[in-house]
């Protein structure tokens, strides 16, 4: 039950903003091995002037992409992966002639399954539970 969360650029123009949605959720379906059927993804605009980099606010479009998932359940190779396919995805999914700045980061953050959940059970009750059934 990944949760991304995707930071533009104010001024970025994505093609099909559902489309990117559909493609991050197969890709940490693909690679991480999460369920698409529980993975949410979120998009939020920053300012250009409320996104500074090296202490400077260009107007290059910068993203920040951010994956949380439950501690231990991928490996270092598989986290990996997913950053190194997910800058590449990226930009294949802005308007033409926009481009994506090298200072854009992925993130995968790794919470204890103690420490979150869905539905009102944390993901250690969740896999208790399946472990009793």
């Amino acid at each position: 039950m990944p949760i991304l969360t995707l930071k533009l650029s104010a001024h970025a123009q994505l093609k099909d903003a559902q489309a990117l949605s559909l493609a991050l959720t197969q890709l940490s379906a693909q690679v991480l091995h999460k369920r698409a059927d529980v993975t949410s993804v979120v998009f939020e605009r920053i300012a250009a002037n409320d996104w500074w980099v090296g202490g400077d606010t260009h107007e290059h479009i910068r993203v920040q992409l951010d994956i949380r998932i439950t501690q231990g359940t991928n490996t270092e190779a598989e986290k990996a992966a997913f950053i190194t396919q997910a800058f590449a995805l990226l930009p294949e999914h802005l308007a033409a002639g926009q481009t994506m700045h090298a200072t854009s980061y992925i993130s995968v953050q790794e919470l204890p399954a103690t420490d979150w959940g869905y539905g009102g059970f944390t993901q250690q009750q969740r896999r208790v539970a399946t472990v009793g059934l």
